[in-house]
């Protein structure tokens, strides 16, 4: 009964946080191993396929997309979010099955994706709302790897696209390599990848210095990290928005926690890690013209479905769709995060 109290309680606080007037939502989740059921021809997918060693079937396959879709469309709150940011997506395939045969058919969402040389074919996604974002500029940055010790990793996918008063915004929508093995041992491929962003931010400032940027997505790092906190030199907005620069890089996720002790996006062996992360840059926060946001407009959309219990302390994680190999029914490891922007 106390667990049902605290996820009725956190659902009421996410969907009042919702209810609020917004302009532009914008909803970041990694799907787990959103995979067809098809063999994608030069890449290592064969765990799941039917015959796979995670025994992947349409029956599962259907299942999860509808629970993506259910929540996505939670998420979106009283309209459909305008900016849905997914990573471990397989193909296109299984974009033109949640975006075109899902419930959220209806809804008239458009994406664009990479087509990475990832070994196990896993993607980026980014679904919009035509009406609230146009798409400009659409490219995916590979990542310099090390082809004798490493594997190539996801592309970064850099969409550049204007909302309905004509103003751009940048994002950057990232999936770093994994921390497979020992953290320490991947660390400096994962500060390459968030070199590829840096330099393109940086960029992006000198040419415009109140650009308005957002990088989001699973960084495999927490914000205190050498890749976020160091390459890319982001850090926790200041307590008032006059300590804001403009052409800093800024974690709203850093300090966010939801009802029921959770603390991040993804538990690991009882801890909580903020793996997933939005940071934006100091004019999306600054008191200045156009579109801006705040820490206080972040938020884990710890919705209840997504959520198990964790022990028998009343704490909870989330109810993932595999354990190991074997099928557990739940939708993903990681818990999505929710920002809205205003102008």
């Amino acid at each position: 009964m106390k667990r049902l109290l605290v996820l009725i309680l956190m659902f009421v606080v996410l969907t009042a946080g919702f209810a609020q007037e917004r302009k532009l939502r914008l909803v970041e989740w990694n799907v787990e191993n959103l995979f067809d059921t098809l063999h994608d021809y030069g890449h290592n997918d064969q765990e799941f396929l039917p015959e796979g060693t995670h025994r992947w079937n349409s029956q599962r396959y259907f299942s999860k997309i509808s629970l993506v879709a259910r929540t996505l469309a939670i998420l979106g709150g009283t309209v459909p979010a305008d900016l849905v940011v997914l990573c471990e997506v397989e193909n296109d395939s299984v974009m033109v099955q949640l975006t075109r045969r899902s419930l959220l058919a209806s809804l008239g969402y458009d994406y664009v994706m990479t087509n990475c040389k990832d070994s196990r074919g896993i993607d980026v996604a980014l679904m919009y709302q035509p009406s609230m974002f146009r798409p400009m500029s659409v490219q995916s940055l590979s990542v310099p790897y090390d082809s004798l010790s490493e594997r190539p990793t996801r592309d970064i996918l850099f969409v550049s696209g204007e909302i309905t008063t004509g103003e751009v915004v940048h994002l950057f929508l990232c999936h770093f390599p994994s921390r497979s093995g020992e953290r320490r041992a991947t660390e400096s491929y994962r500060m390459r990848a968030a070199g590829v962003v840096k330099s393109k931010t940086d960029s992006l400032m000198q040419a415009n210095p109140l650009a308005k940027i957002v990088i989001t997505g699973d960084f495999n790092d927490e914000p205190h990290d050498a890749s976020i906190a160091q390459t890319l030199g982001a850090s926790v907005p200041p307590p008032n928005s006059s300590g804001i620069d403009a052409q800093r890089l800024y974690v709203l996720s850093a300090r966010l926690v939801a009802g029921g002790g959770i603390q991040g996006t993804y538990k690991f062996r009882g801890r909580w890690n903020r793996l997933d992360n939005v940071i934006v840059s100091g004019s999306l926060l600054a008191e200045t013209d156009g579109i801006v946001t705040s820490e206080a407009h972040c938020a884990i959309g710890a919705l209840p479905h997504l959520l198990e219990e964790d022990g028998d302390q009343g704490a909870v994680k989330p109810r993932r769709s595999f354990l190991g190999p074997a099928w557990h029914g739940g939708v993903s490891d990681h818990l999505p995060l929710v920002l809205d922007m205003f102008y």
